[in-house]
């Protein structure tokens, strides 16, 4: 009876939410009379496919339209929650009275839905978020079917996947087909600049090699279970909250950071993870999450029973934090992903990162101090070379004038800072379109990936598996270990 109810008020959900969307619903069948011959796409007419959009980073592609890209969007996925979220988030796009989208969903739900969208395939970019645990399949599934691939991270949890992964980019490669990582820090701004900056000999100077103590490139970043997403409290699966299923720290949101690296110290080189990257060491630790707090963040009313190993008291001790140290091309990368629980008043997620050169230290902040917004500063390694770095940091930024107009160098005695306008200051959910609108700059002509990205997932996630492989053999830590400072 429960089941037959929530199915029944699902199914109410979805057709209240398609009368606003401009859609239409079918409900998947098994019998195979019901299937559409393949319906594939040109390329010049580009049409998304929303394969079991269960996180909200699915719905955030959509968040604006693209030239060349057809209103009408597929959705796959089995009928539930994770389907009705989607749908009421995209609903709110289309109706939000500033710059509204005008998407047209066409939606077919059932528990077969993957198999029926590989026959029917009636668009040619499929476009992925949620359930970590399997998503490479997924993505080989779709790229075996000869569609393109827009899939968020991560794309593995476990080194084991290392293989499949391969496969899946030789697949792309092979068939003409565009398979991307939607890694959306790298349109952050600060980051950006931060790129720029560091790849500006007179001001950065070399890399640093550094040592295990003081590493050459510090990088961390700090989430938090409890969030609001479209200006609307974002409740959790239950699902979201198992590691085996959504990854810890490193191998989950971590893959940003991983991948920033070589893209700042080394932009568009190709990294060779079995000569260039040597793993040093990992550790990982909870963050203790009441049953008062689980219930908040999910609506559920106790923990599920797949989470039971690590519940103790009515408090499960969920371990997503990971700290990693490894040697990329000689330089000592530290690398921490941190949850915290709920951010501080007027706090938010937040990104450090510090490059060390022979000339100057580059660093984003993003602390209290900065009032939570990620601020960037140059600070020289000798004091008495300042006039010399900052005469060299004022002509890079004054070359920059086209890309970015308005930035500036503010001299504050010691270090300096850049000062951004706040027209460049978009918030992370417009990264997404960002990185969506670069997939379809690649898309325009076949084979058009650069081989370093290629390489480069394959040292990002050889980094964020093996880490994670290494720091479960590490103690435990039992309490948070904290993050950089930040001033």
């Amino acid at each position: 009876m429960t089941t037959r109810r929530t199915t029944f008020i699902s199914l109410m959900i979805l057709t209240i939410l398609l009368a606003t969307i401009g859609g239409t619903t079918s409900l998947m069948k098994t019998s195979s009379s019901n299937v559409s011959p393949p319906q594939n796409a040109r390329m010049d007419e580009l049409k998304f496919i929303t394969l079991d959009p269960g996180h909200f980073h699915a719905a955030l592609v959509l968040k604006e339209m693209y030239p060349g890209v057809s209103k009408q969007v597929h959705v796959y996925a089995p009928l539930g929650a994770d389907l009705t979220d989607h749908l009421n988030r995209v609903a709110r796009f289309n109706n939000r009275a500033e710059n509204p989208t005008a998407w047209e969903l066409e939606i077919k739900t059932g528990p077969d839905f993957l198999r029926r969208m590989l026959e029917e395939r009636p668009g040619n970019v499929v476009v992925l978020s949620g359930r970590n645990q399997g998503k490479i399949d997924l993505i080989n599934a779709s790229l075996g079917a000869g569609l393109n691939v827009l899939a968020d991270k991560p794309w593995i949890l476990n080194p084991s996947d290392l293989p499949k992964l391969e496969a899946a980019l030789d697949t792309a490669d092979k068939r003409g087909l565009i398979a991307y990582d939607i890694m959306t820090e790298r349109y952050e701004i600060t980051t950006i600049l931060q790129r720029e900056i560091v790849n500006d000999a007179a001001t950065f100077g070399d890399p640093v090699s550094g040592t295990e103590r003081d590493p050459g490139v510090c990088i961390e970043s700090v989430h938090h279970l409890m969030k609001t997403v479209a200006g609307v409290p974002n409740l959790r699966p239950a699902r979201f909250f198992d590691t085996e299923q959504q990854g810890e720290g490193l191998n989950d949101v971590g893959t940003h950071l991983v991948d920033l690296v070589p893209w700042i110290l080394f932009p568009a080189q190709p990294i060779d993870y079995r000569k260039e990257i040597n793993l040093l060491s990992a550790e990982r630790w909870p963050t203790p999450v009441s049953l008062a707090d689980f219930r908040r963040v999910t609506g559920e009313e106790k923990f599920p029973a797949y989470l039971s190993s690590n519940v103790r008291d009515d408090r499960l001790n969920l371990y997503i934090n990971t700290e990693t140290l490894y040697r990329l091309r000689g330089v000592h990368v530290r690398v921490k992903a941190l949850w915290n629980y709920e951010a501080p008043p007027g706090g938010g997620d937040t990104h450090a990162a510090v490059f060390r050169g022979t000339r100057s230290r580059v660093e984003v902040r993003q602390g209290k101090d900065q009032a939570f917004v990620p601020e960037l500063y140059i600070v020289p390694v000798d004091p008495s070379q300042k006039a010399t770095v900052l005469a060299a940091l004022q002509k890079k930024i004054e070359a920059l004038q086209t890309k970015f107009p308005g930035v500036a160098v503010e001299d504050l005695g010691a270090e300096m800072r850049v000062r951004i306008p706040s027209k460049f200051r978009e918030g992370h959910e417009a990264h997404f379109a960002a990185v969506t609108k670069q997939f379809l700059t690649y898309l325009k002509t076949p084979k058009s990936l650069p081989a370093w990205e290629k390489a480069n997932m394959l040292a990002k996630y050889f980094v964020t598996t093996k880490a994670v492989e290494l720091s479960r053999q590490s103690p435990r830590k039992p309490a948070n270990a904290g993050g950089m400072t930040q001033k």
